[in-house]
């Protein structure tokens, strides 16, 4: 029984799920409060002294039109910086600890049944045409 939990537990697919909602979840407000306290006023200043920010407005008088670069530079910046971290913090050592505890050395050892009989049918007709 805890063998099968295990392996359940270990499976690829669950662990990236598991860093995708958990860890992604909890450091994406990290940096987005980093980001929007640091790139924001940088970007905003870009404007100039007059400007309220890296963008403008469609209608002069229309507060609600004022279209905002910085935003949308920030939110890419959160993302990358999000799955940058996520990456390398829990990715990559939970591929090492796969290799290492051999989970995926199964896969590579046998292709798959309609990769075998493909390899089989070039063979097949390669021999026929010598």
């Amino acid at each position: 029984m805890l063998q099968g939990f295990k392996d359940f537990i270990m499976r690829g697919n669950i662990v990236d799920l598991a860093v995708a909602v958990v860890i992604g979840t909890a450091f994406a407000k990290v940096v987005e409060v980093v980001v929007g306290s640091i790139i924001t006023p940088l970007l905003n200043a870009m404007g100039g002294a007059e400007a309220s920010g890296l963008g403008f407005r469609i209608i002069s008088t229309n507060p609600g039109t004022y279209v905002d670069f910085a935003a949308v530079i920030n939110a890419l910046i959160v993302f990358l910086m999000t799955a940058l971290v996520v990456y390398y913090v829990i990715v990559v050592p939970m591929n090492k600890v796969n290799d290492k505890m051999g989970f995926g050395a199964e896969e590579d050892a046998a292709p798959a049944e309609d990769v075998a009989l493909l390899t089989e049918i070039r063979d097949l007709l390669a021999r026929r045409n010598v």
